[in-house]
């Protein structure tokens, strides 16, 4: 689990940081758990493209990731750690005494043969891989792979890297500080994952060149300065002078930074304690 920054033997390695897929302990993935994935293209299914500057890439599989963790009081041995091409995170080969086989989210300091449980109404141990409610984890814990409505299955902080942590419990909520800085109140029903999820240089990492993003998918972004007046509200005048300096705002004339696109009075409004820290860029 580290980063590879290569040698300058040619431009486009020159700036390239990858991973050096050291953690990673099985090339092939557990067939019974892969699906075919098509792409869309970033169109939706009347065939309009509602993501821009989608296409291409590498054809990927689906590993199919057990984010219910609804197999309760057995113990599963860890068989493998393996790469997902569909998230930064990566995956841990779970075994149950049945023989069935499940995959999650790999937590950091998980090592293949350790044995991790998923407990339906009673506190287990507090190490990485164990599942359990919020109402059994001590305040201060790391926590990822969270649950928004018990029993929907985990769908805050999956990508690498990432936890948030438990701060207080209260009038059946516990209070959690999520990744972006966000204090937020969660169902005590509801389930978590212990520890930090794993692949946690996987911000480090750098592309290098033009070629690795469209390998995922992603095609070339065009200004709308350099658009004609037809297709953008910031396209035509005479040449870099453009057409004077307006608020930078979408193809569509909605402001591009800053203004707010959030509906008022959402309904997860009473569960945000704190808003999450605005980055500033520079």
């Amino acid at each position: 689990m580290g980063v590879k920054k290569l040698k300058p033997v040619t431009s486009s390695m020159r700036f390239a940081v990858i991973s050096d897929f050291k953690e990673i302990t099985k090339k092939e993935p557990e067939k019974s758990l892969v699906t075919s994935l098509k792409k869309a293209g970033g169109r939706n299914n009347q065939g309009r493209v509602t993501v821009r500057r989608r296409g291409g890439g590498h054809k990927r599989k689906y590993r199919i990731v057990d984010f219910k963790r609804d197999k309760f009081n057995l113990p599963a041995k860890v068989l493998a750690i393996e790469y997902d091409p569909n998230r930064s995170a990566r995956l841990a080969l779970l075994e149950y005494p049945d023989k069935e086989r499940r995959y999650i989210i790999w937590p950091k300091d998980l090592k293949v043969s350790d044995t991790v449980i998923s407990t339906k109404d009673y506190q287990a141990e507090i190490k990485p891989g164990n599942s359990m409610k919020l109402k059994y984890i001590p305040l201060g814990t790391l926590i990822h792979n969270i649950e928004l409505e018990p029993g929907k299955g985990a769908v805050l902080v999956r990508s690498a890297g990432g936890w948030a942590q438990v701060l207080a419990k209260e009038k059946g909520y516990a209070q959690l500080r999520l990744p972006s800085g966000e204090i937020r109140l969660i169902n005590l029903e509801c389930r978590a994952t212990i520890g930090q999820a794993g692949n946690v240089e996987h911000a480090s990492l750098s592309l290098g060149k033009a070629g690795r993003m469209r390998w995922l998918g992603r095609r070339p972004k065009v200004r709308g300065v350099a658009m004609n007046p037809v297709d953008h509200p910031h396209g035509g005048g005479e040449g870099k002078a453009g057409q004077g300096n307006p608020h930078p705002v979408t193809p569509w004339g909605k402001p591009a930074k800053g203004g707010k696109t959030r509906k008022p009075r959402k309904k997860s409004d009473k569960f945000i304690i704190k808003r999450r820290v605005k980055k500033k860029k520079g």
